[in-house]
This record gives C-alpha cells, sequence and structure tokens, in this order.
C-alpha cells in the first residue's frame, strides 16, 4: 500500500513560480510517478509523469516548457516545479503512482492506469 501526501501550493500571481511536492509512505523508486490537475467544473486532466529512472518524462502539451517534473527516490519524493504561471492552471493538482512504465504520452496520460493517488493540492493563479 502506497500513501502519497502532496504540498506546495498556495495563491500566487500570473507570472510567478510554485514548486510541489509528494511525499510517498511507501518505497515508490519502481513506480512511475505523475501529477495530474482539475479545476471546478472540469475533468481531471494530466499534467507529467516521470518514469521510475527518472530519466524519463512525459508532459501535457499547456505545461510543455514551463513545468518540470523531477523525483528523488532517496526520499520518495517527486516534485513538479511551476514557472510562468498562468490563470488557466488554477487547479487542484493530484500526485499518482503507477506500478508500470509508460512508454507514450498517451499512455502516461491516462489516469486509470494509476493506481495510488493523494488527497490534491490547491493551486490558485490571479490574474
Amino acid at each position: 500500500q502506497v500513501q502519497l501526501v502532496e504540498s506546495g501550493g498556495g495563491l500566487v500571481q500570473a507570472g510567478g513560480s510554485l514548486r510541489l511536492s509528494c511525499v510517498a509512505s511507501g518505497r515508490t523508486s519502481n513506480y512511475a510517478m505523475g501529477w495530474f490537475r482539475q479545476a471546478p467544473g472540469k475533468e481531471r486532466e494530466f499534467v507529467a509523469t516521470i518514469r521510475s529512472g527518472a530519466t524519463v518524462t512525459y508532459y501535457a502539451d499547456s505545461v510543455k516548457g514551463r513545468f518540470t517534473i523531477s523525483r528523488d527516490n532517496a526520499k520518495n519524493t517527486v516534485y513538479l516545479q511551476m514557472n510562468s504561471l498562468k490563470p488557466e492552471d488554477t487547479a487542484v493538482y493530484y500526485c499518482a503512482a503507477a506500478d508500470r512504465t509508460f512508454s507514450s504520452t498517451t499512455y502516461a496520460s491516462r489516469a486509470i492506469l494509476y493506481d495510488y493517488w493523494g488527497q490534491g493540492t490547491q493551486v490558485t493563479v490571479s490574474s
């Protein structure tokens, strides 16, 4: 059983930065780790995923070039560095873990393929 706890959300002005963290209670070094987000009235959408070896990453087109996902397996932690934030980035951000290896963004973006989820952290970007 894996438990995920996100932190680092908050209120920031457009153009600003935030770094989200997700700490796993169990050993997740062999898991792919991802971030999803859900805005009010919208479906949960894929943001980014990093494979277990930390050398392969996948991003949604909407965040590519602005967000960076990374992980520290020694700390069982995955990060999401968010730069150049926009009001449309406002959402609850969820960390997720998948006991599989993704081979493309198409597969990595499918929420149903993730086994564990955190409770989420709110990110609000003001204009």
